[in-house]
């Protein structure tokens, strides 16, 4: 037992832990982000249910390996069942729901805008069915970070050439399962090893992606622009992006976590002009600054008051009268 603790606090999550939360939060983003640029060149070569059974199916192989080098714990019973639905609502269903969604025509800035609105619903959800108090600075954070989103994409925001409405209502699924998958899993799926976790995960957001890949005749073109996208979602997205995500949900509120979401679509338009060559307006770059804007007040700390502050000792009790308690020296 003594030898598993030692390994477990030597282990790159608990090395994670001990790094400010600022300096995870902006590798979170940006690791994030990579993935959208990764995602369009793996979409020309491939079938969306198939390049995501692929990803996730890698990733939970090369999960399951660390989670086995590394000696971990497996999560059992209520754990794992609890791992599981949080890989099927952020995995498999948020990622098949919009990657179909894009497929089938919808434009993917108005998918960028409306899942821009993710911080927003899971605060929504997380007040309803827990109780989480949202700040005023948090609302007017939320506030900033939507605008930022809005600056971001809306250039690019159109109607869907031949979308259907199955196709905005899986938009919307995307936006509830990874809403409720971030607050499910900050309430019951933190408290395991984040290799074993997410190893399943992984797994089982495989398992239901892979007959719907089934059913699209598991299309992939092999390519070495296919080969690069795809080891970049499974190595940089799905174990460093996600590790990050876990290490983040398990130590923060998961208000705060979900703020960064407001970075996501100014930061991935930079991604864009760099990877992809796509033009870099001025309005995209204030999208930046105004998300960055709101994400700072949404997730500063609450003011302490100054009395809670004060050094000085507070008095337990009247002392003349606990003297007059205690008997009396001397003749």
């Amino acid at each position: 037992m003594l030898c598993r603790m030692s390994l477990e606090s030597r282990s790159p999550a608990a090395a994670l832990t001990r790094l400010p939360a600022g300096v995870l939060g902006s590798a979170f983003v940006l690791l994030w982000c990579t993935g959208y640029p990764a995602a369009r060149i793996g979409l020309d070569h491939s079938a969306p249910f198939t390049l995501l059974a692929l990803r996730f199916g890698g990733a939970g192989l090369l999960f399951t390996l660390l989670a086995l080098l590394g000696g971990v714990r497996w999560p059992r019973g209520r754990a794992a069942l609890h791992s599981l639905v949080v890989g099927a609502l952020q995995l498999g269903l948020q990622f098949g729901s919009l990657y179909w969604a894009a497929a089938r025509g919808v434009n993917v800035g108005l998918i960028a805008l409306v899942i821009g609105t993710m911080p927003i619903v899971t605060a929504l959800l997380g007040l309803a069915w827990f109780g989480e108090r949202v700040r005023a600075p948090q609302w007017l954070g939320f506030a900033f970070g939507f605008a930022g989103v809005a600056l971001a994409v809306g250039e690019s925001v159109h109607p869907g050439a031949g979308a259907d409405t199955s196709a905005y209502v899986a938009v919307l699924a995307g936006l509830l399962a990874i809403s409720v998958g971030t607050l499910y899993q900050k309430h019951h799926g933190s408290n395991v090893d984040p290799r074993s976790g997410l190893a399943l995960q992984n797994l089982g957001a495989t398992a239901l992606l892979l007959p719907l890949a089934a059913i699209e005749g598991f299309r992939f073109e092999l390519s070495p622009g296919s080969a690069a996208a795809l080891g970049w979602m499974i190595g940089v997205n799905s174990l460093s992006a996600f590790g990050l995500f876990f290490v983040l949900l398990r130590r923060g509120a998961v208000n705060q976590v979900a703020t960064l979401f407001f970075l996501m679509p100014p930061v991935t338009a930079v991604m864009d002009y760099l990877v992809l060559g796509d033009s870099l307006t001025m309005a995209k770059v204030c999208g930046i600054a105004v998300a960055a804007l709101g994400v700072y007040l949404a997730t500063r700390p609450a003011t302490v008051p100054a009395l809670a502050r004060s050094d000085k000792p507070v008095s337990a009790g009247p002392l003349p009268e606990a003297r007059r308690s205690c008997p009396a020296r001397g003749g």
